[in-house]
């Protein structure tokens, strides 16, 4: 068997505004695949990573605050038994202000990275090479008009899955 180094799945849409953010993470909180999956948000600071992560959680049922993890560099939530997810574990992880790799190691991260749940991570390229190979990339680009256009990679059959 041979893999393939190009994506499965490369979709482009558009978000005009904030309720059609709203309207993607609903979508995907829908998806079963969501429960393992690794997704790595791409875009310039304001872009609307963070909005997003919340949409999301709030759709997966997050009650309360939910905090970006900028200073703290992860925060984590466990759901109860809530369809279509039933006791999931999600980490959102805001890696901007990563500056060693050592760090990596030091707090854990490959531990929860290995372990089943959700994983939502902003700025993935402040931790290079050590994070796994992603699900689904979620690229934002905001334009003139302050819409976005958002590039969607999925990377795996579980990133595939997401997209369907």
């Amino acid at each position: 068997m041979t893999t393939s180094l190009h994506p499965l799945i490369v979709k482009t849409i558009a978000w005009q505004n904030e309720a059609d953010t709203l309207a993607f993470a609903q979508n995907l909180a829908r998806s079963p695949a969501l429960a393992h999956a690794m997704i790595e948000l791409r875009g310039d600071l304001g872009a609307g990573k963070t909005t997003f992560v919340r949409h999301l959680l709030q759709s997966l049922g997050v009650q309360g605050r939910i905090k970006s993890p900028t200073y703290a560099v992860v925060e984590p939530y466990t759901l109860g038994d809530a369809a279509p997810h039933p006791k999931l574990d999600i980490w959102h992880f805001d890696f901007y202000r990563f500056n060693d790799p050592r760090e990596w190691e030091e707090a854990g991260f490959r531990d929860i990275f290995a372990s089943p749940g959700l994983k939502l991570v902003e700025w993935p390229e402040k931790a290079g090479k050590h994070l796994p190979k992603a699900d689904l990339q979620i690229a934002i680009e905001v334009l003139t008009d302050e819409s976005r256009v958002v590039t969607l990679t999925a990377c795996t059959a579980t990133g595939a899955e997401l997209l369907a």
